[in-house]
Formats: C-alpha cells, structure tokens, sequence
C-alpha cells in the first residue's frame, strides 16, 4: 500500500497551536495550491487543501509561518469521520503532514522570525574508508 501527498500552495490563515487533553500538540490549517492547468480563455483554479500537524511539526508551523507564506507539506492523506451539528454523517479528508518546508526567501512573504541556524542537528559528517561506488 502507498498512501504519499505532497502539496505546495499559500496559508490562508495563521496558524494556531492547540494542545490535545493529553497535553499533544496539534495544528490544523489550510493551503491554498494553483492547479498546474488553465482551461483556455478560463482563469486557474485553485483548491483550499485541509493539512493537520501534531507535536513537534505543529509547533514549528506555529511559530514560523503565517497567512500568505508559501509551505510545501508531504505526508499522508487521512479519512476522519465525524456527525455535523444536524447529525448527519461526514467524511473529511485531509493531509497528514509528516514535514514541512520553507518555499520562499525571507523577504518575498510576510514577516515570519526565521531562524538563522538549522533547527534539527543531525551532528557532523565522518570520513568512509576506501572508495565511494561512484
């Protein structure tokens, strides 16, 4: 099975973080991404995609990235089931993020306090002994 979405498009609307009664983090917002298409004489459409974060994820959306800023998300598109106020019965789909990415310099998109070192460490890098394959 492969479940694997990746989108790039614009915030609506700030970001805001809320916790889970168990204390989790979690965000949920809105892209906004361009169809790669124009039907001839018509304008671009554009498709408003529902995105969840949770933790770690939800907490770096938050604080650095606001409404209009370009965002490219992968993750995994979920099915939530769900009564609406009339009782009916709904489906909502939307995107799992797993990342999260910057799409655009600084100065292009609103103000937003990026940070000037890599958030995430992954330590140095280490000589391999003998030949590289390629």
């Amino acid at each position: 099975m492969l479940n694997i979405a990746a989108i790039m498009g614009r915030l609506t609307a700030d970001p805001e973080l809320r916790q889970t009664q168990s204390g989790n983090p979690v965000t949920s917002f809105t892209v906004a991404v361009a169809r790669s298409f124009v039907k001839q004489g018509q304008e671009r459409e554009t498709d408003f995609i529902n995105v969840v974060a949770w933790r770690k994820t939800a907490e770096f959306v938050c604080r650095y990235f606001r409404k209009g800023n370009m965002i490219a998300v992968d993750g995994s598109i979920q099915a939530r089931k769900y009564q609406d106020r009339d009782g009916n019965n709904r489906t909502a789909f939307e995107i799992l993020a797993a990342n999260v990415h910057f799409c655009e310099s600084k100065s292009s998109g609103p103000e937003v306090d990026v940070p000037k070192t890599p958030i995430f460490s992954t330590g140095s890098f280490e000589d391999v002994p003998g030949d590289l394959p390629f």
